[in-house]
């Protein structure tokens, strides 16, 4: 029996006039950009006129840009190596939750001024340097996105895919990146709110004394809010709210509608998500030619060479000379000692400086914004979560309540802090208060996103089955929902606590109508001290930072991913 395919014979029309003026609109807007002041550092003032701000946007969306493809590339390489190798695993799982814990600013100085002295007498280095902080912000909770993912295959397809003898790249791309696609997705749309969550921070920010400014909507807002000038922040706000809107339409919902078809089930559901975008770019004979004509191309003669590559050296029988791999062994941890012995010879030369007064400051802030961690993530916890399991599971819940979500959650609180403020600042607790509703604004999403995404990856013969076997209310959440979205949640609630103390340095100091708002804590401490130039504190706090991390890591993260891993995957 042959099956005829039907070749469909698109037609240059209307679609593909829109996608030629949209690119025209795209490169015109880029040009005109390049009129705004490429000056260094703290010469360049940031102007709040509101004909600047279409310019202001694109360059910081191009750095949001450059940032998500280096998170991207982090993500798959680091996600893979910790999933893989299980030595590995044991340092880089626990370094990673660091990371995502540490604020931006405690990588500002190193960052910032090496770049800066690489490039001297160019924008490049603090344009660099930006990117970097945005990357920050963005990578870690689609690194743990991705690592789990593949931690959480059923066993079934990893034996099938040793059965069907697929090599490394093979089991990449035909396994391991459609199983974590659902999740890849969610947390990018996530690693983007983060992103403009720091936006602020990274393009407009003080060290040494020093004011270092990037033309961007980051700086735009900043500059507005410290000038009080209600108008050009109430525009900037309106314009981030466009292009984020924008974004959502044009790139996160189709993709979140095609990455659809990467469930795991074995019964298609009956309700589909649509979008018209997709569908749209569909009908255009522009973007079937570059897909058929460009993308195929290039992605067969990547694949056929990588394919070529692991067939050639990763079959043949290795020769097993464990006398150099025992020397290489031994290089490497010498190496690596090497460099620990070193860094902490530094610090503690670094750490010196201080006085007990400073030493004995850092364990109340520490505390105090400890306190404020947990009373965001219960908060969050307790909507996030049945909200979560409603959009994930329904359909037209879905339809109607994700794109709002994902809206919402992609506007920075930070951009809408200065208005926050005005109620809270003398009122309701003052910036104690308001430092916990920041967090909460900035990282509530992790949680409610990994949720969704672990919902939405509940195999539909798994309902069916608790619908015919009358499973409902508690009973249904005990046996199918919370086991089902267990290492998505989990997943979440880490991103999210490291989201919580990353956001300490914008939440409990804050410059405002040109004054400095503090509270007790560490995210204050830390911001205090680089801006002051103070970096024996600025070390210290992180310190004690990545100490809380550590602990809270060995005792909940650790335990709960265990018994994700042991008795909540699902097995088809």
């Amino acid at each position: 029996m042959h099956i005829k395919k039907t070749i469909v014979n698109r037609k240059f029309g209307i679609v593909d006039i829109i996608i030629l003026l949209a690119i025209a609109s795209i490169l015109y807007l880029i040009i005109s950009s390049g009129s705004l002041s490429e000056r260094s550092g703290d010469t360049l003032a940031i102007s709040t006129n509101i004909s600047d701000l279409p310019g202001y946007v694109l360059k910081s969306v191009g750095r949001m840009t450059a940032a998500y493809i280096l998170s991207f590339i982090f993500t798959i390489i680091y996600g893979y190596t910790a999933a893989h190798n299980k030595n590995a695993e044991k340092v880089m799982i626990p370094l990673l939750d660091i990371l995502q814990s540490l604020p931006v600013l405690s990588f500002l100085p190193a960052v910032v001024l090496g770049l800066i002295k690489l490039f001297p007498h160019s924008n490049f280095g603090l344009e660099l340097s930006c990117i970097i902080l945005i990357f920050t912000g963005q990578a870690w909770n689609m690194t743990f996105s991705f690592y789990h993912s593949i931690k959480s295959i059923p066993k079934d397809f990893n034996y099938a895919a040793r059965i069907f003898g697929l090599n490394k790249w093979q089991n990449f791309k035909k396994l391991q990146m459609p199983v974590s696609v659902i999740g890849l997705v969610f947390n990018s749309i996530m690693s983007w709110a983060g992103g403009w969550f720091f936006l602020m921070v990274c393009e407009m920010f003080t060290l040494r004394g020093k004011d270092f400014r990037l033309p961007g909507i980051g700086s735009f807002l900043q500059i507005a809010a410290n000038e009080q000038n209600y108008r050009a922040l109430m525009w900037g706000i309106a314009a981030l709210v466009f292009v984020i809107v924008l974004m959502y339409v044009l790139i996160w919902r189709p993709i979140t509608v095609w990455s659809d078809k990467f469930k795991m089930e074995l019964t298609q559901s009956g309700e589909e998500q649509h979008s018209f975008v997709l569908t749209f770019f569909r009908r255009s004979v522009i973007v079937e030619f570059f897909i058929d004509k460009i993308l195929k191309v290039v992605f067969e003669k990547v694949n056929t060479a990588i394919d070529q590559f692991f067939i050639k050296y990763y079959r043949k029988p290795k020769s097993r000379n464990k006398v150099g791999n025992g020397i290489g062994k031994w290089i490497f941890r010498i190496i690596i000692c090497a460099i620990i012995v070193y860094c902490t010879a530094n610090a503690v030369l670094l750490l010196k400086n201080l006085s007990m007064y400073e030493l004995l400051e850092v364990v109340p802030a520490a505390v105090y914004t400890f306190l404020r961690v947990i009373s965001a993530q219960i908060i969050a916890l307790m909507w996030t979560v049945p909200l979560g399991v409603v959009i994930g599971m329904n359909k037209k819940a879905a339809n109607i309540l994700q794109p709002v979500i994902q809206v919402v959650a992609s506007i920075p609180a930070t951009a809408l802090f200065p208005v926050i403020l005005i109620f809270f600042v003398n009122k309701l607790g003052g910036l104690n208060i308001a430092s916990i509703v920041l967090m909460l604004m900035g990282t509530q999403w992790y949680i409610l996103f990994n949720v969704i995404a672990g919902a939405s990856a509940i195999p539909e013969d798994l309902k069916e089955a608790s619908t015919i076997y009358g499973i409902r209310g508690w009973k249904k959440w005990k046996t199918l929902i919370i086991p089902s979205i267990f290492p998505y949640l989990v997943t979440g609630m880490v991103t999210a606590a490291g989201g919580c103390w990353n956001a300490s340095i914008v939440s409990e100091y804050v410059n405002f109508g040109g004054k400095v708002l503090t509270t007790k804590g560490l995210g204050s401490l830390i911001s205090t001290a680089t801006e002051r130039g103070n970096y024996p504190m600025l070390l210290l706090g992180t310190i004690v930072m990545c100490t809380f991390v550590v602990c809270i890591n060995n005792i909940v993260w650790k335990r709960l991913y265990a018994l994700s891993d042991d008795k909540f995957k699902i097995e088809l």
